[in-house]
């Protein structure tokens, strides 16, 4: 099979699969330049509430293809930070489900995602003073604000690898599964997660990124939507919320 991502739409939730097994998922630079505009579709669609990212088989995503660095080592380090802004500004939540190798891209991708799921086994690393290579400012960033700078720079020094309890503990990953359980929960959350309102995700989702121009339009999307109303309503009737505000369909 060649390198490739691929994806599908199920019950509102779009599964994005890294697909690279003869190199544990490694992203070769046709991969990272596809990511961008596959999302910018998904993002598009209000058919998708949510996203899931995960590698075929076994392992997450072992990081860049290093055949693909030697002689042109900064266009694939643009395109890995090209597909990984993509990937954080997607507008919808999105959610990392990790089994085996999260390391070097694969950890810059699982980042930029909004929530990190991890089965018992997988290990997380950032490697790029393996390579002698500078982790761009963006992606540092980004890390930092998850694990704190200790920790990030523990990563980024030593290029270490860590086991999922120890991601579980730096904050790094939301909720370390069992063997077998991680499909399963992974679904449970992406169930609840379209279920809400989407219109309450965006804004939060912008806020906790650091957007602090956005309240002024974020009420007024809040005051066209019926989405308060609805919930309201939804509560005092002991019922579940039907939520229509689309940020797709928001401009």
């Amino acid at each position: 099979m060649e390198p490739q991502l691929s994806h599908q739409v199920t019950d509102s939730v779009a599964t994005v699969v890294i697909r690279h097994p003869a190199k544990r998922n490694a992203m070769t630079t046709a991969m990272w330049r596809s990511l961008p505009p596959m999302l910018d579709a998904l993002a598009r669609d209000p058919g998708v509430r949510a996203l899931v990212l995960t590698g075929e088989g076994g392992t997450f995503c072992a990081g860049a293809d290093i055949s693909t660095l030697r002689g042109a080592a900064q266009e694939p380090q643009s395109l890995a930070v090209a597909a990984e802004e993509a990937l954080a500004a997607f507008p919808k939540p999105t959610v990392a489900a990790v089994r085996g190798h999260c390391v070097g891209g694969g950890t810059q991708l699982a980042a930029a995602c909004d929530l990190r799921l991890a089965e018992e086994g997988a290990l997380f690393g950032v490697t790029p003073a393996r390579l002698g290579v500078v982790y761009p400012s963006a992606s540092t960033r980004r890390l930092t604000s998850l694990v704190g700078p200790a920790t990030a720079k523990y990563l980024l020094f030593t290029a270490e690898l860590i086991d999922a309890g120890r991601a579980l503990g730096t904050g790094l990953v939301n909720e370390v599964l069992p063997e077998g359980e991680l499909d399963k929960r992974v679904a449970e959350l992406t169930r609840v997660l379209v279920s809400r309102s989407q219109l309450t995700q965006a804004a939060a989702k912008e806020f906790a990124d650091g957007r602090t121009d956005r309240d002024a339009h974020w009420s007024a999307q809040a005051r066209g939507s019926g989405d308060t109303a609805e919930g309201v309503a939804a509560f005092l009737e002991r019922r579940q919320p039907r939520f229509t505000w689309n940020v797709s369909a928001s401009g």
